[in-house]
């Protein structure tokens, strides 16, 4: 396998999850070749502010570069479904923020351009690589909590509690038809997925919008910054602050969600309990090196991360020892660690922990049932069959 040293990786966008990435990426030993931003501008400011070497005028000059292998995708919504296609069609291994893309048609799409490639093609639901919660995923797999029951939670945010709270993701044509679903829901579902083994047939959504208009700033906008803008227009929400779904799962399971970004103190809060025959296993974001473990007929348990009594999967996610906390930062080092393993070795693995396209359109396809259902306020089956067969067919036929 080649040394992470050895890889040239190049990131699209410079924002706050651009930088996140970039950060991470140097945490490991991966080069970072350059950077393209928004703008040429806005790019070579911030590759002189982060230490970058160079800042790509354009996505056609990034993939010029011989020296990059891996391109990360962090750039609004909208751009995710052009700018992949065309990595892969470079022939270069892809990192993609989620959503993967803007719909489920091009989700497949993607899907089938990657499998023919056969490039490292992952999603960023980092989520998934808090220590506790790979650890997780190996008690459930190993059948240690019976079966799975009730999968419940919620995932709270404040960030835009207030009218004058503004950010692209508010603008359906950048960011997507769901909003709260599909930037902080579609972690929720991806994680509980992870963890249960256990995909969604149905849902039942109630999507509520309580911020109908909004004060844009004229000018650009940080995620999380913390000025205001003097300069503002009003203009028109339509996309939700908050949804609650009722959830089934393929084994008969239940599940429910709350998801909103208007919950005042609760700054990144996922919280999962996962209800199985046997015992039970629950996790909040904010405290992200416990995880609780309930039972009936003996004292419950909260194991604090600590690799001596973890899984393997566990250990290999923990880059501190215990008793040293590894939060939000240390999941995207953890997750890029298992990404560039197989990158390293040119293909993907046979089952990486890491979520792939398909678990991307997954996500997909599932926020497409959501926003069905909100619409006719009835339940809607996830339609996993037909896109498996369409995704078989062009495999078949490309």
């Amino acid at each position: 396998m080649r040394a992470m040293s050895e890889i040239g990786t190049a990131v699209i966008g410079s924002g706050f999850i651009g930088t996140v990435h970039i950060e991470a990426l140097r945490r490991i030993g991966v080069r970072v070749t350059g950077l393209l931003g928004s703008t040429p501008e806005r790019g070579a400011e911030r590759a002189k502010r982060l230490g970058v070497a160079r800042a790509y005028s354009s996505l056609a000059e990034l993939l010029d570069d011989s020296a990059v292998e891996v391109v990360h995708v962090t750039s609004p919504n909208h751009l995710h479904f052009p700018q992949v296609r065309d990595i892969l069609a470079a022939g270069r291994h892809v990192v993609c923020e989620k959503p993967l893309a803007m719909s489920s048609e091009e989700s497949a799409e993607l899907v089938g351009l990657a499998d023919r490639g056969g490039r490292v093609a992952a999603v960023n639901f980092n989520i998934r690589f808090y220590p506790v919660n790979q650890h997780a995923r190996d008690v459930v797999s190993a059948g240690s909590v019976g079966d799975v029951r009730l999968i419940s939670g919620r995932y709270f945010q404040d960030w835009l509690l207030m009218e004058s709270d503004w950010n692209w993701r508010l603008e359906p044509d950048r960011g997507g038809a769901l909003r709260a679903v599909g930037d902080i829901g579609s972690h929720w579902l991806d994680l509980t997925t992870f963890i249960s083994g256990l995909h969604v047939t149905a849902v039942m959504a109630d999507l509520a919008t309580f911020i109908p208009l909004r004060s844009q700033p004229s000018g650009p906008v940080e995620t999380y910054a913390l000025e205001r803008a003097a300069e503002t227009v009003q203009r028109e929400i339509s996309t939700e602050d908050v949804a609650t779904i009722l959830l089934r799962y393929e084994n008969g399971a239940r599940g429910i969600v709350g998801i909103s970004q208007i919950s005042p103190g609760r700054k990144n809060s996922l919280q999962y309990e996962i209800d199985g025959s046997g015992s039970a296993l629950g996790w909040d974001s904010e405290q992200p090196d416990q995880l609780w473990i309930g039972h009936r007929e003996e004292p419950n348990q909260i194991l604090i991360k600590n690799p001596a009594l973890m899984s393997e999967g566990g250990r290999r996610a923990a880059a501190l020892p215990g008793g040293h906390v590894e939060g939000f930062a240390d999941t995207f080092a953890a997750l890029f660690r298992s990404i560039y393993a197989d990158v390293g070795n040119g293909a993907m693995s046979a089952s990486p922990p890491y979520a792939t396209f398909a678990d991307g359109h997954e996500e997909m396809l599932v926020s497409d049932a959501i926003a069905q259902s909100s619409r006719s306020g009835s339940w809607v089956e996830v339609a996993r069959n037909a896109s498996r067969a369409s995704l078989e067919l062009e495999a078949a036929h490309p």
